[in-house]
């Protein structure tokens, strides 16, 4: 009985999966900040997360990765300068009390600043509007995770999330000659499920996840879903192949199959070379992405401190960069 829970957990995952996906697939969705990856080290690696532990920032990739977390607690934070002037501010918090005994216990926050948008109102006039006052958008997302391994090999873990945008005011008719002025406001919760199973051969690792499961969300008479995403992936050490392989080095090749609601499938490619633990190079690729296709950063760790940066190069647009700092004890 025992050796089939990993197997119904992963069914029941799946099956999860089938329904939301079998839906007539929609053209739009909102709150596209849940779907990039905020931090260094996610970032260089194409966002091919969903197989590799990453203490407490794997709750933004797959929160079952975080039963695997080795120190007592950690902190992360990181900002990520996205296009168009876009800020994404994350901060990712873990415990694991009684080492792991009772499974691993986190929270997160995603803070985004759209920056200024000059706001307008159809008016007789000239121009045909006329100014109204300077908007300054934002959105957050404020959850709580919990991972546990439930054998050696594996592990299943949960984020459940408030999340929420505000686009500034709005001047709209009311009845024949009056205005009244709408809050642009919503909120609504996400909720994110995912398993890691270690085979036993070597550092080979399956990893899955179900990202942004949501009830619709409304402004006004408008309703739009989350960007829920469906990821399965693998990884492994490559060096781990080798009948003499060197010491203090690995070489991790990760490798996603990713399925949005309103977006084409990818394939994200992640590459990862590291030198005593202390020393990281990372590369990465995401299929089905005009401009963001590839990625590439770097990262030191010591004495409980790790520093990641990543770049992602978007073409005309310009370059965006991702920055993390870690502390664990």
């Amino acid at each position: 009985m025992h050796k089939c829970k990993p197997i119904k957990i992963i069914a029941l995952l799946l099956m999860l999966a089938s329904v939301s996906f079998g839906q007539q697939k929609i053209a739009q969705t909102g709150l596209q900040f849940l779907s990039v990856g905020p931090d260094g080290r996610g970032g260089a690696l194409g966002q091919a997360m969903t197989s590799l532990d990453n203490n407490s920032e794997s709750m933004f990739y797959n929160p079952a990765a975080m039963a695997k977390m080795d120190n007592f607690i950690e902190f992360a934070a990181s900002q990520n300068n996205w296009i168009f002037d876009i800020k994404h501010n994350a901060f990712s918090f873990a415990l694991r009390p009684a080492k792991g005994t009772y499974g691993v216990l986190g929270a997160t926050f995603r803070n985004i600043d759209y920056g200024e948008v000059e706001g307008t109102m159809v008016r007789a006039s000239d121009q045909g509007y006329v100014d109204t006052e300077i908007m300054n958008p934002t959105a957050f997302a404020a959850g709580v995770g919990y991972a546990k391994d439930l054998t050696d090999k594996f592990s299943v873990g949960g984020h459940i999330s408030v999340v929420g945008q505000q686009l500034g005011r709005s001047v709209v008719p009311f009845g024949k000659d009056s205005l009244i002025v709408k809050n642009n406001v919503v909120t609504g919760q996400s909720y994110d499920f995912g398993t890691l199973y270690y085979t036993g051969f070597k550092s080979l690792a399956f990893g899955m996840s179900v990202r942004n499961f949501s009830n619709e969300i409304k402004y006004e008479d408008e309703g739009f879903q989350l960007p829920l995403t469906f990821t399965m992936g693998i990884s492994m050490d490559l060096l781990d192949l080798l009948s003499n392989k060197p010491k203090g080095m690995k070489l991790f090749t990760t490798v996603d199959a990713v399925h949005y609601r309103s977006h084409a499938e990818q394939i994200n490619v992640g590459l990862e070379f590291s030198y005593l633990d202390m020393f990281y190079f990372r590369g990465g690729f995401r299929s089905s992405n005009d401009e963001d296709d590839v990625t590439f950063g770097f990262g030191i760790s010591k004495f409980g401190l790790a520093i990641d940066y990543a770049s992602t190069p978007f073409g005309n647009i310009g370059t965006v960069q991702r920055i993390s700092i870690k502390f664990a004890i």
